[in-house]
């Protein structure tokens, strides 16, 4: 195994989980305080870690292109495999959608400012989708290596807007505790989809392979660069602004104006505003690649019940038209969705979180289950029933948080 391929799969982990989710943490948590906040970051952090690394344990009795959903109909018949298609294509579009909006609105502003134009952010849309497609269509490598180039400028960025936000950080701030009740169980949905890279795994096992001790390396390491990331964020920004001041933002915009005011730096604003940008782009590249090899493998599939007497050369020569089609299927839906009815999605990213809980904890402890009753032998992750049960009541509590949200039984956050 090159170590090019391990480095790159372990970018687009962290990736892919560092997206824009990671800008709302400030505001979802800022009714907690630094320290109870980077507690549910840590907890988080080993729930979606030791879930990733249940996925490995599934993916080693399998096919080396096996998706999520090839993998829930063999281990748990067609009622695992409808759970997982569904939970799969309203996560992976619904965040499709959201980033094609957010994303061509502020590639259109750009545009607009450097070549003094008047687009509208439909532009913006359409002409972001073409570059993602193009991207993820051409296939994992190229994902691979346009995630380096996002990533490192990205963590370049971060680590400049730190060194500006770092030395005016107050420790009476990071001091403060959660000002209500049911605040810790309020922000436990957006802490844990700001970890979810898992719809990426099916497409990294196959650029990778089957060998889980690299596979194990990959995870491990590729969640715990976002875990050291995400605390320092928190750790400035909880520690520049105070608690009354972090509640009285209640969006993106306004959070970056009172950074900017407080520290009098309009450095500030361009630098987590570059970073939201690029951001956006890495989750954008994991997320759609995700749901690229899903609907891929699925087609595929269904092609070749149809034509099984098909020529291998005749196959061969239909490859690029089925990614083409593939690559249709992927982005025209969210992209119609992003120009027509972003409202709708914006609000149906409220419910991601639901989604995830079934991709990244209930299928995974289900298979995983159901798999080592019928292997003996493998890789299996440490912890038996016992962090199985454990995981599930996480994936339970965070669907609860969610739901006592909308029925306004605990406060909202964010």
């Amino acid at each position: 195994m090159t170590s090019n391929k391990i480095v790159g799969s372990t970018l687009i982990v962290s990736g892919t989980a560092l997206g824009g989710g990671m800008l709302a943490l400030p505001l979802a948590s800022a009714g907690l305080g630094f320290y109870p906040a980077a507690l549910l970051i840590f907890v988080n952090w080993a729930l979606m870690t030791y879930t990733a690394l249940l996925m490995l344990e599934i993916h080693q009795h399998a096919e080396q292109d096996a998706t999520l959903n090839s993998l829930a109909k063999n281990l748990l018949g067609k009622p695992g495999q409808y759970l997982a298609t569904f939970a799969s294509f309203f996560l992976f579009y619904a965040l499709c959608a959201a980033y094609i909006a957010g994303g061509g609105s502020q590639l259109t502003n750009k545009i607009n400012d450097f070549m003094s134009l008047e687009l509208t952010p439909q532009f913006g849309a359409i002409l972001l989708t073409i570059i993602v497609a193009t991207v993820v269509s051409i296939g994992t490598h190229s994902v691979d290596l346009v995630n380096r180039v996002l990533f490192s400028v990205k963590i370049i960025v971060l680590a400049l807007t730190l060194s500006l936000l770092f030395p005016h950080v107050e420790a009476i701030n990071l001091l403060e505790m959660p000002v209500q009740q049911g605040l810790l169980l309020s922000a436990l949905p957006v802490i844990f989809t700001s970890f979810g890279f898992h719809g990426s795994i099916p497409s990294i096992v196959r650029y990778v392979g089957v060998d889980i001790k690299t596979l194990k390396k990959v995870m491990i390491c590729g969640a715990s660069a976002p875990l050291v990331i995400y605390l320092l964020w928190q750790a400035a920004t909880q520690g520049v602004l105070s608690q009354t001041d972090l509640l009285a933002n209640n969006s993106l915009t306004s959070f970056i104006t009172s950074l900017s005011s407080v520290l009098q730096q309009p450095q500030v604003s361009q630098s987590v505003s570059v970073f939201a940008d690029l951001a956006l782009a890495t989750s954008f590249l994991g997320v759609s690649l995700g749901l690229f090899d899903l609907l891929s493998g699925m087609m595929k599939r269904a092609n070749s019940t149809l034509n099984s007497n098909e020529s291998s050369s005749t196959m061969s020569t239909d490859s690029n038209s089925h990614r083409m089609k593939t690559a249709l299927v992927t982005f025209l839906p969210p992209l119609a969705f992003a120009l027509f009815y972003p409202q709708g999605f914006i609000t149906a990213l409220g419910y991601a979180a639901i989604a995830l809980v079934i991709l990244a904890i209930f299928l995974p402890v289900a298979m995983v289950t159901k798999q080592r009753k019928a292997q003996a032998s493998g890789y299996r992750v440490v912890g038996g029933n016992v962090t199985l049960v454990l995981a599930s009541l996480m994936g339970c509590l965070i669907i609860a948080s969610q739901f006592l949200q909308m029925a306004d039984v605990i406060p909202a956050v964010g």
